[in-house]
């Protein structure tokens, strides 16, 4: 679920490398798509819900070190 928008995010950012930085804002962006939604049974969104892939590459993009950026 997370790979898509990760890849999208470092090669719209131009980052040489994938941060720990960038996956805790993977995770976090992934957390924040299931926002109210939260409940026992559905502590992840779907894998194709269409929100999450811009919604990750949009965080891994803004997580990027500017050293890193090519």
């Amino acid at each position: 679920m997370a790979f898509p928008g990760v890849f999208r995010g470092a090669l719209d950012a131009g980052a040489r490398r994938i941060t720990e930085k960038m996956k805790v804002a993977a995770a976090e962006a992934i957390f924040s798509v299931v926002g109210e939604d939260l409940v026992v049974d559905h502590i992840v969104p779907s894998a194709l819900d269409p929100r999450v892939g811009p919604a990750v590459a949009a965080a891994v993009a803004a997580a990027v070190d500017p050293a890193d950026r090519r």
